[in-house]
């Protein structure tokens, strides 16, 4: 690693950025936290951009999940059923990753991109089951959920929070409230598990990781009087945030086969 080509304002900035969008919009906020570390911050390796973004995406949905907590709006058994499910594939899809050559295991990051900012395009349906409960029929459906999650957020480095919802919804039933509340409890565990194991691999920038983690505080702090102001233009706002995504997708997997 080239200290001297790092930026840490940027990194305090763009932990900012990352932080207001994943505050604001949820599932898919965190994930162009490893295009700016490598595009803007100056991280030269595509596993340490990968590595220290999971830390910091970590900490900062562990910071969401005490508010949503708070709110009593987490689905604790079923959440726990979904993230302890994916614990271990999330280790499995991050040891995976790190054999992978760079430029490659950027390509696919592009394309999990590409799905991220598509799932934003498709509307969901907020009604559902608050009243969910976990029974054994349920936790046949969200174990095997939780695995695949599990591997694809640690095979990519992301949070999964736009797999996590959707997936917590199609087996509970639950509302898209609770759903993106609890799925924060996957984010968390995934991002931790994830960044464990590139840590353990000398693959995190624990720097930037700080830098990040400041910037993301500021971010989810301003981030609430700017859902204030999106409140009426929230479908517009995150067909934005979408098509912006996609746009960062196309421009890594350029990058990636220059």
């Amino acid at each position: 690693m080239d200290v001297a080509s790092i930026s840490y304002p940027a990194a305090v900035i763009g932990g900012a950025v990352i932080g207001l969008l994943l505050s604001v919009f949820g599932g898919g906020g965190s994930v162009l936290a490893t295009p700016l570390l490598l595009y803007v911050v100056g991280v030269r390796d595509p596993h340490v951009a990968i590595g220290t973004s999971a830390a910091a995406v970590a900490v900062n949905a562990a910071v969401g999940l005490l508010v949503q907590a708070r709110a009593g709006r987490v689905k604790w058994p079923c959440a726990l059923v979904f993230g302890g499910a994916g614990l271990t594939g999330s280790l499995i899809g991050a040891h995976i990753a790190k054999q992978i050559d760079g430029s490659q295991l950027l390509l696919w990051f592009a394309l999990a991109m590409a799905l991220v900012g598509g799932s934003m395009l498709i509307p969901r349906k907020a009604d559902g089951n608050a009243q969910v409960r976990l029974n054994r029929l349920l936790t046949l459906k969200l174990a095997p959920a939780g695995a695949v999650t599990g591997l694809a957020a640690g095979f990519f480095g992301i949070g999964g929070g736009f797999l996590i919802v959707p997936g917590l919804m199609a087996a509970t039933g639950m509302t898209l409230a609770n759903a993106a509340a609890s799925s924060l409890v996957s984010v968390v565990l995934f991002g931790a598990a994830t960044s464990a194991s590139y840590a353990a691999s000398g693959l995190v920038d624990w720097a930037v990781f700080g830098a990040l983690v400041g910037g993301g505080a500021m971010g989810s702090i301003i981030a609430i009087p700017v859902s204030r102001l999106l409140a009426d233009r929230a479908a517009t706002a995150r067909t934005s945030f979408a098509v912006m995504v996609l746009a960062t997708a196309g421009y890594v997997a350029w990058r990636a086969m220059i």
